[in-house]
C-alpha cells in the first residue's frame, strides 16, 4: 500500500471578491464574497466561502495570535495537514474563547472548514462526501427559491406574475420543488397572505413541492399559528421563519400547534445554538448553512444531532456556486438533509454564480441531481475573474 505523502498547508488567504450588481435582487451596487483559499506545499489549493459581512469575517481569518485564548486561524493551520480538518476545526475552536465564538468566528470558520475539505479531497483524489463518511444516497434533490425581488411593498399582482414566471423556469430546468418568499409588511393581512398561499399552489400546481419563507413576519405566535391553519390545505411542505428568529419559545407554542412544519435557525452558529432550537425551540426542520454555521464540520454534527431530535436539517443557500456544491456533497453524507436549497441562476442574474467557478451549477432531471464526482467540491476556482475583482484597497477591485 503507498503512503499518501502529506503535503501540509503552506498559505490561509481570505479575499474580498466585489462585481457591480447588475440586477442581483440581493445586493445593492455591488454584489461580494468573501473567499478562502488554502494552499499547500506543492501549490495545489482548496476553497470555501462565508456567506457573511466580508470585511468582518476577513478580519477575523487574518487575526494573528494574541494569547493562549485568543489564536489566530491562520497560526494554528499553518503547517498543519489539510486532511485532519475535522481536528484542526476543534483545535482553532478551543483557542478561541475571545473571539466570540457564536458568531463572526464560526462563520469565518465556515469558509475555513470548507476549503480544508476541499483540499484534502483534492490531494487523496476523492470527493468531499467520501471523507464525510461516504454517499448514504445516489441523488441530491435541491430546490428552487423563487424571489421576486425588493417588490413586496407594491401591488400583488406584479409579484405573483414574477414568482410565477420564475416557477416556470425551474420547474424547465429540472426542479421539482420549490420555495417561495412571502415578505409582505403589516400592512398586507394574514387572510391576504392566506389567499396569496392558495395563488402560490395554483401557480406551481400540485405535483410540485411547495415551502413557505415568511421572512419572521410574526411577533405573536398565535397569529402565525391561525395563518398555518389556513394554509394546510396547500400542502405546504415547511414554513420557514415564521417568528423572530430569536423567539425560541414562541416557536416552541407554534410548532406544538401548527399542521405544518416550522423551520428556524437559519441564523444559528454552530452546533450548540442549534442545539437550543430543537430542545427549546421544538421545531423539527434546522436550516444554518454550510458557509454560515461552520462548515462541514459543525453541519455534519448537526445533521447527526438531528437524528436524536427526531428533525431534519435542509441547509440555506444563497450564495455562490461554491455553497450549492458543498450542500450537495452535505446531502450526499448525511441521513437527515432531504433536500438543499439551491440558487438557480436562471431565476436571476449574478456574476458570482455564473462566473466565480465552474461549473457554475449540475443539471437536474425530473428533480434530481447526480452526486458530485471530482476530487474535492469538484469545481474550479476561475482565478482570473478572482484577480480581476479581488478589492485590494477600500472599496476598489484590483
Amino acid at each position: 500500500m503507498t503512503e499518501r505523502m502529506i503535503s501540509p498547508i503552506r498559505q490561509v488567504e481570505a479575499l474580498i471578491v466585489s462585481v457591480p450588481a447588475e440586477g442581483n435582487a440581493f445586493a445593492e451596487g455591488s454584489e461580494e464574497a468573501l473567499l478562502v483559499r488554502i494552499t499547500d506545499e506543492d501549490g495545489v489549493y482548496g476553497i470555501g466561502e462565508s456567506v457573511c459581512t466580508p470585511k468582518v469575517i476577513k478580519a477575523m481569518v487574518e487575526q494573528e495570535t494574541i494569547h493562549f485564548w485568543s489564536q489566530g486561524i491562520r497560526d494554528i493551520l499553518i503547517g498543519a495537514d489539510p486532511v485532519e480538518a475535522r481536528a484542526l476545526f476543534d483545535r482553532v475552536y478551543h483557542g478561541s474563547f475571545y473571539h466570540g465564538r457564536r458568531g463572526t468566528f464560526i462563520q469565518a470558520m465556515s469558509a475555513v472548514d470548507i476549503a480544508l475539505h476541499d483540499l484534502a479531497g483534492k490531494q487523496l483524489g476523492v470527493p468531499v462526501y467520501k471523507l464525510l463518511g461516504g454517499a448514504r444516497t445516489d441523488r441530491i434533490r435541491p430546490y428552487a427559491t423563487c424571489y421576486p425581488g425588493d417588490i413586496y411593498d407594491g401591488p400583488m399582482g406584479p409579484i405573483v406574475e414574477e414568482i410565477s414566471r420564475q416557477a416556470a423556469v425551474a420547474v424547465d430546468q429540472g426542479l421539482r420543488a420549490i420555495k417561495v418568499p412571502v415578505l409582505f409588511g403589516s400592512e398586507v393581512s394574514d387572510k391576504a397572505v392566506v389567499e396569496f398561499t392558495r395563488d402560490c399552489r395554483r401557480m406551481v400546481g400540485d405535483n410540485i413541492v411547495l415551502a413557505l419563507d415568511f421572512g419572521y413576519r410574526w411577533w405573536d405566535w398565535h397569529d402565525a399559528a391561525w395563518t398555518m391553519r389556513r394554509i394546510e390545505e396547500f400542502d405546504i411542505h415547511f414554513a420557514e421563519a415564521p417568528l423572530r428568529h430569536d423567539d425560541l419559545h414562541g416557536h416552541a407554542r407554534l410548532a406544538a400547534v401548527s399542521p405544518v412544519r416550522i423551520g428556524g435557525a437559519e441564523f444559528a452558529a454552530g452546533r450548540w445554538e442549534v442545539r437550543e432550537w430543537l430542545e427549546t425551540g421544538g421545531v423539527s426542520l434546522v436550516q444554518p448553512g454550510v458557509s454560515r454555521a461552520g462548515g462541514f464540520t459543525e453541519l455534519m454534527r448537526i445533521a447527526e444531532m438531528c437524528e436524536m431530535y427526531g428533525a431534519q436539517l435542509m441547509p440555506h443557500s444563497f450564495a455562490t456556486g461554491i455553497t450549492d456544491v458543498a450542500n450537495f456533497h452535505l446531502q450526499a453524507a448525511a441521513l437527515t438533509i432531504p433536500m438543499v436549497e439551491f440558487r438557480s441562476s436562471r431565476l436571476g442574474p449574478s456574476r458570482l454564480r455564473t462566473e466565480l467557478v465552474s461549473p457554475p451549477e449540475p443539471p437536474i432531471v425530473d428533480g434530481f441531481a447526480e452526486l458530485p464526482t471530482g476530487a474535492g467540491l469538484g469545481i474550479e476556482l476561475n482565478e482570473e475573474f478572482v484577480s480581476a475583482y479581488t478589492v485590494v484597497n477600500e472599496g476598489e477591485p484590483t
